[in-house]
């Protein structure tokens, strides 16, 4: 098949094209490269750096094309209260021209990543695909507008549509800003240095971490899958608390950072886990890899965080 993946240069979206073409497939990356590295992506996959708002690049790129997976996206939920706007016109704006460029084309199918961080504080775990969203950022928001627009337009314009809520994947490569970093990748490199890793609120809030390899085979089959109009949580269907995860990186790294507590800083939802009956249904979907092993398979294939051990193991 041959494939177009906006945000092809970050961390989901290298990881799902550089899969894509060893599996065979003929792949082009787009990306804007504000926050991507292109070095991340096997050398001979070609990439177009461009915009979602340039209709005509779109045009070029998306010829032959048989499936578009659309990552492309702002994602810091911090950045994006500060900045709405921008996060609206990229998300919400940027998903609409690429819906639009699909249908000049003739592309028939997308798979729109969107992410868990829609349902925001829900009362009943694990979190199914019929909760109603409670969105609690404009990052948030713009997602779940993004999930709208597509499933929308798609029925109205006949293309085959599927959202995938992706909750709090990690792994190797994950981008590490100097501000408002990853709760993973920023605990790793705390404890790989010796730093200082801040507790907010009161650490018991949970979250629902999956391993990068578990989220790329759940989106390379969603490209083929009868998943038509359908939103379809991909997680690990396991809650773990920041103190836990805490605990485990400790555990894995034999670092030994100074814990700082912030109860006044709210730590976001109290609780986030998963639902994955219909990712295991529609998808296939069984996550393999449980947190304790993908935090060791993190910290030695990352080269940010091996380097730095020091001889810890």
């Amino acid at each position: 098949m041959r494939f177009l993946i906006t945000g092809a240069a970050g961390f989901l979206g290298s990881a799902l094209a550089n899969k894509l073409f060893a599996d065979g497939h003929k792949v082009h990356a787009f990306d804007n490269l504000s926050t991507g590295d292109p070095k991340a992506l096997h050398p001979d996959i070609p990439l177009t750096r461009g915009d979602l708002s340039d209709r005509t690049k779109l045009w070029k790129v998306l010829q032959e094309t048989d499936c578009v997976y659309h990552l492309a996206a702002r994602v810091l939920v911090p950045e994006s209260i500060l900045y709405p706007s921008d996060y609206a016109k990229v998300n919400v704006l940027g998903t609409v021209s690429l819906m639009e460029a699909m249908r000049d084309v003739g592309v028939k199918r997308v798979v729109l990543i969107s992410s868990g961080a829609i349902y925001g504080d829900q009362q009943i775990q694990p979190l199914s695909e019929n909760a109603i969203p409670s969105p609690r950022s404009p990052y948030a928001v713009s997602k779940l507008a993004a999930e709208y627009y597509v499933r929308t337009i798609g029925t109205l314009w006949g293309m085959e549509t599927v959202c995938l809520r992706v909750f709090n994947a990690y792994g190797p490569g994950q981008q590490m800003p100097p501000t408002h970093a990853p709760v993973i990748t920023s605990f790793m490199r705390q404890a790989t240095q010796q730093g200082t890793i801040v507790i907010n609120g009161t650490g018991e809030q949970t979250r629902d971490y999956v391993y990068l390899d578990d989220v790329v085979s759940a989106m390379t089959v969603a490209s083929t899958a009868d998943v038509n109009n359908l939103i379809i949580n991909i997680g690990s269907g396991m809650e773990t608390s920041i103190r836990e995860l805490l605990r485990l990186i400790l555990e894995v790294t034999g670092g030994h950072p100074q814990v700082v507590e912030n109860p006044r800083n709210e730590g976001g939802p109290s609780r986030m886990c998963a639902d994955l009956t219909l990712a295991k249904t529609k998808l296939n979907y069984q996550p393999q890899t449980p947190l304790s092993v993908g935090l060791r398979l993190t910290l030695e294939k990352d080269p940010r965080f091996s380097q730095k051990l020091n001889g810890h193991s």
